[in-house]
């Protein structure tokens, strides 16, 4: 097991699928919002997660605290995202 989580700031999140792309078992893009989102933390190796991280374009996938998670998806929940345009 990882000491850290992988979370996906999905405010900041452009939905360019790479992440998914790389690490499918790990990243799914949300069908409504149109953004990235964890779904798996034990999905793809480490390494494999970090290359996700490193071809994200603005930055928006971090490794935060397990003990973290909760609280930034109730902060989530909060910001009352909207869809991201398709296109």
């Amino acid at each position: 097991m990882r000491d850290q989580a992988v979370w996906v700031d999905e405010a900041v999140c452009i939905g360019c699928r790479y992440c998914a792309h790389v690490a499918a078992n790990t990243f799914v893009v949300e069908p409504h919002l149109g953004r990235s989102r964890a779904i798996r933390q034990d999905g793809d190796s480490t390494e494999c997660i970090q290359e996700a991280i490193d071809t994200c374009p603005v930055d928006c996938i971090h490794w935060v605290p397990f003990e973290s998670l909760e609280t930034l998806r109730q902060n989530l929940i909060r910001q009352n995202l909207q869809p991201r345009p398709q296109g």
